[in-house]
């Protein structure tokens, strides 16, 4: 049997949601949702690690528009008060749960809100790419990136149109169609585009 080796491979995309005609957006909160419990978890995590002397490296792929997203001064101060709420309404939990069965998990969220609010506010002053950008300098993320609005790829056939699209050295390449034009170093694919296209590449089949 042949070796191989095994890549663990992160994919962060969200599709871009910004609403400045309104004081509120609910799509606007599955970014704040994905950074509150996904992509602050995960930086927080990665720093304790080389903080305890633990060599560690993953890869991590993060779209345009997340990238867009994350840097957008509107979405950082409207994150910044669903934060402010989050931390208001567990406070009010663990005051009301406190003498009842519940008053551990209103206390586990209160902690969990309050350490994202310090980390997003208070250590980076909200800029979440410089977090992403420090562990990359120290060699335990490889950030890669994908197309600019994580298209169709299939459906996408004007040849000006894929160049705009063209991903950078290494990337993550969303409902794959690879033309020799725009290969790149490294590229990510989902299982479902090989195994699931008809005709189906024999590469694809089970081993």
């Amino acid at each position: 049997m042949s070796k191989g080796y095994l890549a663990l491979i992160l994919h962060a995309h969200l599709p871009y949601v910004r609403h400045p005609e309104h004081e509120g957006f609910l799509e606007e909160d599955w970014l704040f949702e994905a950074i509150s419990e996904c992509y602050i978890p995960l930086l927080s995590r990665l720093q304790r690690i080389l903080a305890d002397g633990v060599r560690c490296r993953l890869t991590l792929s993060i779209s345009p528009t997340l990238l867009e997203m994350l840097s957008d001064p509107l979405l950082r101060a409207r994150y910044q008060k669903y934060l402010e709420s989050r931390v208001e309404l567990s406070a009010k939990e663990v005051h009301r749960t406190k003498n009842s069965t519940q008053a551990e998990p209103a206390r586990m969220y209160y902690d969990s809100y309050r350490a994202v609010y310090r980390f997003f506010q208070e250590e980076y002053r909200q800029d979440l790419i410089k977090a992403f950008r420090e562990l990359q300098e120290l060699n335990a993320v490889e950030l890669i990136t994908c197309p600019a609005t994580h298209p169709f790829m299939p459906f996408i056939a004007q040849e000006e149109v894929q160049r705009v699209h063209r991903a950078p050295s290494r990337a993550a390449v969303p409902e794959t169609r690879i033309c020799t034009r725009l290969m790149t170093r490294m590229i990510a694919v989902s299982t479902h585009p090989t195994a699931a296209a008809i005709p189906r590449s024999p590469s694809s089949n089970p081993r």
